[in-house]
């Protein structure tokens, strides 16, 4: 059972992570995971943050949809819901310590990839990179609700035309948290007692989120946030990473 201080923090916590979202259109999970999980099991806020997920991606997504690219986004779903079936398999078999190492690490290894990665526009990839960026992306969807940097890499390289690559990867985190919606309803991890209740108190504060970061979307330099987003998740990693290794 929650206290009122947990309440307190995951209430600024989700704010935090969905005004990001409204700034960059994914990313809440990678701000939020690492914080929540210090004081909540991780198998109660991937599933929490996929409920809050679908509608933020509904909301920002679906009145762009004449701009998705429907050929990349069904080349990368099959593959997803393998890699969602795996992912959801290991969240509900393996010991919550390695979950948490291996996301420390996750963490750790995209932040490191983004602060090595120069502005610079990145060369085309062949279309068979959808099958191993689907399958790792869905894995890392499942396990901690933090595939979006992995389709990411995958649709920069596809989809030079940015409105039509912001519109892509919001459909494809949808179709990935419908997919996810339904591999966790069929592994029973949607039966928590307090997964309604948590969800329900964090809605208001995700949306609020959502709509304050859309207004400060054209008046923050996306540089700004990328940079103060690799110093928070340096160190949100590494203290996930020590919470992991720590854990009798």
């Amino acid at each position: 059972m929650m206290q009122a201080a947990d309440y307190a923090i995951l209430g600024a916590t989700i704010a935090g992570a969905y005004t990001v979202f409204g700034l960059t259109g994914f990313g809440a999970a990678m701000i939020a995971v690492p914080i929540l999980v210090q004081f909540l099991p991780l198998q109660l806020v991937v599933p929490m943050l996929l409920l809050l997920d679908l509608l933020a991606t509904t909301v920002v997504g679906l009145h762009n949809w004449n701009s998705v690219s429907r050929t990349e986004l069904l080349r990368l779903l099959p593959f997803m819901m393998v890699g969602v079936a795996l992912g959801t398999t290991v969240l509900t078999k393996v010991e919550s310590r390695w979950l948490l190492v291996a996301l420390g690490l996750f963490v750790l290894a995209m932040t490191a990839r983004a602060l090595m990665t120069s502005s610079a526009r990145l060369e085309a990839v062949a279309k068979g990179w959808s099958v191993p960026s689907g399958v790792i992306g869905g894995v890392f969807s499942a396990l901690f609700g933090t595939g979006g940097p992995v389709y990411t890499m995958y649709l920069s390289r596809r989809l030079p035309e940015i409105d039509e690559f912001r519109s892509t990867i919001a459909a494809v985190i949808l179709s990935s948290a419908v997919v996810r919606l339904l591999a966790f309803a069929g592994g029973g991890i949607l039966q928590q007692g307090d997964l309604v209740r948590s969800a329900a108190f964090a809605m208001p504060f995700s949306l609020a989120g959502l709509a304050v970061g859309s207004r400060l979307r054209r008046r923050i330099s996306a540089d700004a946030v990328r940079r103060a987003l690799q110093i928070f998740l340096l160190v949100s990693g590494a203290s996930v990473l020590v919470r992991g290794l720590l854990l009798d």
